[in-house]
């Protein structure tokens, strides 16, 4: 389906219309070709390296989930940077949007899979540019010195197929595996996204509260 005008519009959270937000996207695209493909490929690099992949930044406070917020980040998790490099493509003109699923990484850190209590990680976020009269889809979760020292293939920017998580790791062993679409998204479901957290990650859910009250207090 071709994007609709919503797609290049700003939001709450993807606030592509934001001072931060286009001064980001501008950085990251400096001397590049101005046809979209090429302007994509740069801000899939930015956000993937340009902000390392840390799971335990979840935070409980919306403001942190707005891209104006994140592109002041050195590091975060697959949602946030997600909404980035969303909020980032409009801010250049091409149609954004925010997609999920539920993927279950095999080879999760014992540290991560002990906190979580499961390797399944629900609403796992990348996002959709329309791109060559597709919606092509972009995972920029882990950044390329977390890939090489996990022996993970770091994912390449493919205007065509795209950029979703590799099923194996360079050892051929069983990485990840998408288990559930959840969908695609003008803007960020965060309620629906914390409501499952709640529901399948309890005493992560408690944990998360208690440090951003802690942070708040």
């Amino acid at each position: 389906m071709a994007p609709g005008p919503e797609t290049l519009a700003p939001t709450r959270f993807i606030d592509s219309d934001s001072d931060a937000v286009r001064a980001w996207a501008s950085r990251a695209v400096a001397g590049a070709a101005s046809a979209p493909v090429a302007i994509a490929e740069r801000l899939f690099y930015a956000v993937r390296d340009g902000i390392r992949y840390d799971p335990y930044r979840v935070s409980r406070d919306p403001a942190a989930y707005r891209a104006s917020a994140v592109a002041a980040c050195d590091a975060n998790w697959c949602v946030p940077k997600s909404v980035l490099l969303a909020a980032c493509a409009r801010a250049q003109g091409i149609p954004a949007r925010l997609g999920f699923a539920d993927v279950r990484n095999h080879l999760s850190s014992d540290k991560l899979s002990e906190r979580m209590g499961t390797d399944l990680f629900a609403w796992h976020g990348y996002a959709e540019l329309w791109l060559g009269e597709r919606w092509v889809k972009l995972s920029t979760a882990f950044n390329i010195e977390l890939c090489e020292r996990f022996g993970v293939r770091a994912l390449a920017f493919d205007p065509e197929a795209g950029a979703l998580m590799h099923p194996y790791d360079q050892q051929g062993r069983r990485h990840m595996e998408y288990v559930r679409e959840r969908g695609s998204f003008d803007d960020l479901p965060l309620d629906a996204i914390f409501a499952t957290f709640d529901e399948i990650y309890p005493a992560m859910a408690a944990a998360d509260a208690e440090r951003d009250a802690a942070f708040h207090g």
